[in-house]
């Protein structure tokens, strides 16, 4: 039986966070992770109390994970690539399609711009557009002052760099070479080890996608 993070499996989820997902390889880029994971160094920094589950491993998609090329069965991220700015998440997608076998799936969820643009429009509060700053990330309500600010700024979670709707994201992924794109929803992967890193409240939250490399 696999134990909840495997790191032998040919299944990679990437931008995790917290969440570990059974028989998968869970990658996660945020420098907390990475300074968490310094020997020696890190459990002072962070007084021994880890954020990450020790099973996270560090790894950043847009420099390209340490996992070879066209060896994975399955790829997934929910709610990371808008995260990245415009050419970052260009790269990442390019070295997504690289893990894949061909002919292997890569599954991915995001928030969705033109709900969001469309409930602000619709929206006759005189507070409309704060409320669509802050349910898309894309503004800063304050800006980090001094060492301690910064810092916190640095190792906590990141701001929204570029929304993507349904058109955009699926031109993103036909110019990175993916093919049968197709509008995804929750559980509806015709591979089942999708449905040990899926969660139900992300796919509520966004628009999710179904792609493969060809082959």
């Amino acid at each position: 039986m696999r134990s909840v993070s495997d790191p032998s499996s040919p299944y990679v989820q990437y931008g995790c966070g917290l969440s570990v997902a059974q028989g998968w390889r869970n990658f996660d880029g945020s420098p907390r992770l990475r300074l968490e994971k310094l020997p020696v160094l890190g459990p002072l920094l962070t007084r021994n109390r880890p954020l990450f589950p020790p099973e996270v491993e560090f790894g950043d998609i847009v420099s390209g994970l340490p996992v070879a090329e066209a060896s994975c069965k399955g790829v997934y991220c929910s709610h990371v690539l808008e995260h990245l700015c415009f050419s970052d998440c260009r790269q990442a997608l390019r070295n997504t399609w690289r893990l894949l076998e061909p002919g292997r799936t890569f599954r991915l969820v995001i928030p969705d711009l033109r709900a969001l643009v469309d409930e602000y429009v619709a929206n006759p509060s005189p507070r409309a557009a704060s409320d669509f700053m802050r349910a898309t990330s894309l503004g800063l309500e304050s800006r980090p002052r001094g060492f301690k600010g910064m810092l916190r700024s640095w190792l906590g979670n990141s701001p929204h760099l570029w929304m993507w709707d349904a058109n955009s994201m699926v031109d993103a992924l036909e110019v990175a070479g993916f093919v049968d794109i197709r509008p995804a929803a929750h559980g509806d992967a015709s591979d089942p080890m999708f449905a040990h890193v899926e969660e139900r409240i992300r796919w509520k939250e966004g628009i999710g996608f179904d792609c493969r490399r060809p082959g």
